[in-house]
């Protein structure tokens, strides 16, 4: 472990940076089943990572040295296992919020973990819930975000973006880091705290397609919806002809906006 110079209490206080890894997830979900403790905040963050996972076991593909993929170790012990999901909202938010010097208001929420600019993909999270019983014992908190990567293959060609091709310019990665790392702390310490009353809000109110007309997916059937709401668990809500429908993660697909 390394000491850094990260303006947080914990959150990236150890930082471990790897050369190359399979996926930074795996790694420190390894070291948290060793007997050794690994103290909350830890950073394990990669150079390449070449079997990074995003939801569901899809693959998350990035160029080595040129983007952020790490992992983050956090206890939310005070957190009931049915709120779960404010994890996901406060990290989500936290990275838009990181990433608001760089693109101002632009960057959105894709539901429920995905950083969208201009309808193209920026970046991805994927949480795993370490549970014991009825206890929330930790969370590994996995981040990619395409930093300077110039380009991408055919199979991503207008489906993903980067920093660079935004501002066609170099970012830090380490700058970055600490910058990810301090929102995320701080909206760590509000949600321990009871002190984030607005998390649900500010996250819904970010969401790619929030309360505008736009089309979806489900099986062969394709309809129009306006996103109003997610649910404590985290379900997706939309207004469809008048009527509010839940769905669950993957169960709906996004197509466009309608202008």
């Amino acid at each position: 472990m390394q000491n850094n110079t990260f303006s947080t209490l914990f959150v990236g206080q150890n930082l471990i940076n790897l050369s190359k890894v399979d996926s930074t997830n795996t790694y420190l979900k390894i070291m948290v089943s060793k007997s050794a403790p690994v103290a909350e905040g830890t950073v394990i963050m990669a150079e390449e990572q070449f079997a990074g996972r995003g939801q569901q076991d899809m693959t998350w593909v990035a160029e080595p040295n040129k983007n952020l993929t790490f992992s983050v170790l956090l206890k939310p012990v005070f957190l009931k296992i049915n709120e779960q999901f404010n994890l996901n909202m406060l990290v989500c938010t936290a990275i838009k919020d990181a990433l608001y010097k760089y693109l101002n208001t632009q960057v959105v929420i894709k539901w429920p973990n995905d950083i969208y600019y201009n309808n193209q993909k920026l970046g991805g999270i994927l949480i795993e819930n370490l549970l014991s019983g009825t206890v929330y014992k930790s969370a590994i908190v996995g981040v990619g975000l395409n930093v300077n990567q110039q380009k991408f293959g055919d199979l991503l060609h207008g489906k993903a973006t980067s920093l660079w091709q935004i501002l066609q310019a170099d970012v830090n990665l380490i700058q970055l880091l600490a910058e990810i790392c301090s929102q995320i702390e701080s909206g760590y310490l509000k949600l321990k705290a009871g002190t984030y009353k607005n998390l649900k809000e500010a996250y819904v109110s970010n969401l790619l397609n929030y309360e505008r007309d736009a089309l979806y997916k489900q099986g062969d059937q394709v309809f129009e919806g306006r996103i109003t709401n997610v649910t404590d668990a985290g379900l997706l809500v939309l207004l469809i002809k008048g009527v509010e429908h839940e769905y669950n993660f993957k169960e709906i697909q996004y197509i466009n906006s309608l202008q």
